[in-house]
């Protein structure tokens, strides 16, 4: 009995060791395409938590190409952002800035001139909204509202919708 006894106490012991040495869940990322938003008609992000709780502060940067009668759009959305919520639901908030990269087709009155003029230049964003993602990974989505702004415009309800996966 007394061996039984001692066993099961080391036992106990030696399973509370190996608990205490589990690796710890990593920090949440994920990858997911944005409709509109902050990438202006699409963009492709990748976004991290700071921490490795879902709750708190966060950031994301992403990548975006638009290209339509002759003018090319580079955009590249990177934000901090911030989330509270329970489970796999939770509410965001975010700013930064996107930086946009362009050019368009040199037009002399009778048609393109095989040339191109550039430009670039940033505008600062914000995201405001819904987000879907399981704190053990999987599907995420997210829906939401992402104010544009500079010194000469302001969108308050440029819409945002994001579908991806986290991991």
């Amino acid at each position: 009995m007394k061996k039984l006894l001692f066993s099961a106490v080391i036992l106990f012991f030696v399973a509370n060791i190996c608990k205490a040495q589990a690796p710890e869940r990593s920090k949440s990322q994920g990858v997911f395409v944005e409709v509109l938003g902050n990438g202006l008609l699409y963009s492709v992000n990748y976004d991290t938590r700071f921490s490795q709780s879902m709750n708190g502060f966060g950031g994301r940067a992403g990548i975006g190409y638009i290209a339509i009668e002759g003018v090319r759009l580079t955009t590249v959305p990177l934000l901090v952002n911030y989330l509270f919520g329970h489970e796999k639901h939770f509410f965001e908030v975010g700013i930064g800035a996107t930086i946009v990269a362009g050019s368009a087709e040199t037009d002399n009155g009778f048609g393109p001139v095989g040339e191109r003029d550039r430009a670039s230049g940033a505008f600062g964003t914000m995201s405001i909204g819904y987000r879907l993602e399981p704190t053990d990974g999987g599907f995420l989505f997210r829906a939401g509202i992402t104010p544009v702004f500079d010194s000469t415009v302001f969108w308050p309800l440029w819409p945002q919708l994001s579908f991806g996966y986290a991991f």
